[in-house]
């Protein structure tokens, strides 16, 4: 009896010497929808961007887990059109797919022209122009097979899929609807497979909100009929196992095999933080599938997905900790780096610091001054400095907490035609505005640092006079710029911005996550 209890000590110590701890999102912050493709060792991974330029940004990893960003697939605004895009517009869920030396990624931009897809040799660009294609619907993916190349998307409600030509785009067969999905609302986000004789239809249903799920069906032939899984759905958190965990709205997934025959699936989820309310926007999860031959694919053991996992095939996990303190004398900046719409490029200047000149508001969304990166912690600090002396009368500049147009919070400078300059914080919630001023609005003179931390449940504006201590001018719940509240379907981005008349030098900006 003793025996039987020390192997299975042993053999329990084993099992958990060799398992990794997985925390999810391995790609936090504002990155929805991935895609993922495998090219011998190397993994690439891509998410939606919606109004904010460059789009789409794209990762590479060795090991699923630790990410890097190595690009902008579309940089240039032939390839990227955004005229009066909010974040319900722009670029939905792309797809990456590689094919005879060639990579390949087709999206959606609602509202400026529709599907369409680029091309690279590198996946770190350049990449085509957009070639067009006619088969609407959103979330389009491709699958190539004996010459041919196929695309499935989702034309009222049902998935559709029909042949193309890869250099023209043009629609070679008519498109035949696959599949309506489980009965969830909107389906959407397909991608095909093909192992063990049975072509896979992966889809996502629900909506991207609560009830988001995956579901997946089959058939012998490319064309169905689709029978669909009868576990359905493959992920869920919203169940009675997931209702109370952190990770919610899980869905939207896209499988990939590593070199060593295991099975994966990236996927986008949220995390609540102050209750029911996620404001830094859909990330990107991972979890094992167990895929075995000719059976349905189980992903995670069919539970639900938590913050924290344990693994047994991946790299060790490196901490995924921020810190970036950029100075503005090279006059490049990183991928990390976005625009609201297509920037007008002489509106930004840079000569040691960034000069940025007004054009519009936040709030009015066409083409403001900004310029941000993503919100990738809960916990963080951003910082700035301004001379008030290179503030121009009748502008009004600093850091924003931006989600949508008509939701974000500002810490702001405004210099007034007597040349006195009030600090204040300001806010756009929904039809709500308002503002606080800072105790030395009016005093203030020479260099002013302005910043904005976060705690995961509320956001701390300060800001200090030069060799002067910080002072608090407001502090609100980051439960204002959720989704929940304001809607939209990015997260929170982090930056500077300019309004008003004139223009404005920005020293450097900071970038800390706790």
């Amino acid at each position: 009896m003793k025996k039987s209890v020390i192997l299975l000590l042993v053999v329990l110590m084993a099992l958990v010497v060799s398992a990794q701890s997985l925390r999810n999102p391995v790609i936090p912050g504002f990155h929805p929808d991935p895609s993922v493709c495998r090219v011998g060792d190397d993994f690439y991974l891509v998410n939606s961007s919606f109004q904010y330029f460059p789009g789409v940004p794209i990762y590479h990893s060795k090991d699923l887990v630790n990410w890097e960003q190595i690009g902008n697939v579309l940089d240039r605004e032939s390839q990227l059109p955004l005229k009066g895009t909010s974040s319900w517009l722009g670029i939905y869920a792309p797809t990456i797919r590689y094919h005879e030396g060639t990579y390949y990624m087709i999206t959606t931009n609602v509202g400026n022209g529709g599907n369409f897809m680029v091309t690279a040799s590198n996946p770190a660009g350049p990449w085509s122009d957009p070639i067009w294609l006619e088969q609407q619907g959103i979330d389009p993916s491709l699958w190539f097979e004996n010459g041919k190349c196929y695309m499935v998307s989702n034309p009222d409600n049902v998935i559709m899929l029909c042949e193309i030509d890869l250099k023209t785009g043009k629609q070679l067969t008519a498109s035949k609807a696959l599949w309506r999905g489980t009965g969830g609302r909107y389906p959407e986000g397909p991608h095909l497979y093909k192992k063990d004789g049975y072509y896979y239809l992966l889809i996502s249903e629900g909506g991207t909100e609560l009830a988001h799920r995956l579901t997946i069906a089959r058939s012998k032939k490319i064309d169905g009929p689709y029978l669909p899984n009868p576990h359905n759905p493959l992920l869920t958190n919203c169940s009675l196992a997931g209702q109370t965990m952190q990770i919610q709205g899980t869905g939207h997934g896209d499988f990939v095999d590593a070199a060593d025959g295991s099975w994966w699936m990236v996927f986008l989820a949220y995390r609540n933080y102050g209750g029911a309310y996620h404001h830094i926007g859909r990330e990107t999860c991972l979890v094992p599938v167990e895929w075995k031959r000719g059976q349905w694919p189980i992903v995670n053991d069919g539970k639900p997905v938590d913050t924290l996992m344990q693994v047994k095939t991946l790299a060790p996990q490196q901490p995924w900790r921020h810190h970036t303190h950029t100075v503005f004398n090279k006059g490049t900046l990183g991928a990390e780096w976005v625009y609201l719409q297509n920037p007008i490029v002489g509106n930004y200047q840079f000569d040691g610091l960034l000069w940025m000149k007004a054009h519009g508001t936040l709030t009015e969304n066409q083409q403001p001054t900004f310029l941000g990166r993503r919100q990738e912690s809960a916990r963080v600090v951003v910082e700035t400095e301004i001379d008030t002396e290179q503030l121009d009368f009748g502008t009004e500049a600093g850091l924003t907490v931006y989600q949508i147009n008509d939701g974000h919070l500002d810490l702001t400078l405004e210099k007034y035609q007597t040349g006195s300059v009030a600090v204040k914080m300001r806010y756009q919630v929904k039809s709500l505005q308002g503002e606080q001023m800072g105790e030395d609005s009016g005093l203030l003179k020479g260099k002013v640092r302005l910043r904005i931390t976060s705690d995961g449940k509320h956001y701390l504006f300060e800001y200090a006079q030069a060799g002067g201590d910080w002072k608090q001018v407001a502090s609100h719940e980051c439960s204002l710029v959720s989704t929940e509240v304001v809607g939209g379907f990015t997260g929170v981005t982090l930056g500077m911005f300019v309004e008003g008349e004139g223009r404005v030098a920005f020293r450097y900006f900071d970038y800390t996550e706790k």
